[in-house]
């Protein structure tokens, strides 16, 4: 347990950095969709696309997992005291699919396949936000509350559908 703090520092350190590419990746594809007649600015985008992609969010989302892993294994208490670790970890696997998702797009923005809207990178920035709230409330809590996750999800579908209603007067 010596080492514990430490690693949990840097799972924390890396969590932050993972969830900056989450927050931002998205805005920029909104930049790139709604730009796309402006080919000097979508070649920027793309440019930082692939940085905040390859060199800072998958980095810290292996190390986030890894470091992860290790506290398990340092204290592998935390799975017996209840559903609010599983929970946690069902989310943070969720967060890893919608990572690689995000890797998925920026490579059809970048062949100019994608024919996804902005208002759909709207809504879809949203995610990591339920996701990240999810975890968070998991692990300061340490307990699985369906009524908060129930709320929580209810929130997000209302964003979203408010994302993407039409604007008033289009």
């Amino acid at each position: 347990m010596e080492y514990y703090s430490w690693v949990l520092t840097f799972h924390v350190m890396s969590f932050m950095s993972w969830m900056a590419m989450l927050f931002y990746l998205p805005r920029l594809f909104v930049y790139h969709v709604e730009n796309h007649d402006k080919k000097e600015f979508v070649e920027i985008v793309k440019i930082q696309e692939e940085k905040i992609y390859k060199y800072i969010g998958y980095p810290a989302m292996w190390a986030t997992f890894l470091s992860g892993a290790v506290m398990l294994y340092l204290n592998p208490s935390l799975l017996e005291g209840g559903s609010w670790m599983h929970a946690k970890i069902f989310v943070v696997t969720l967060l890893i699919m919608y990572s690689l998702s995000l890797d998925y797009f920026r490579k059809e923005l970048a062949n100019e396949t994608c024919e996804k809207s902005g208002k759909f990178f709207r809504a879809y920035n949203e995610v990591p936000t339920l996701f990240a709230l999810l975890i968070v409330g998991y692990v300061v809590t340490k307990t699985f509350s369906l009524l908060f996750t129930l709320i929580s999800l209810l929130l997000f579908c209302f964003i979203a559908y408010k994302i993407m209603q039409p604007k008033k007067g289009s």
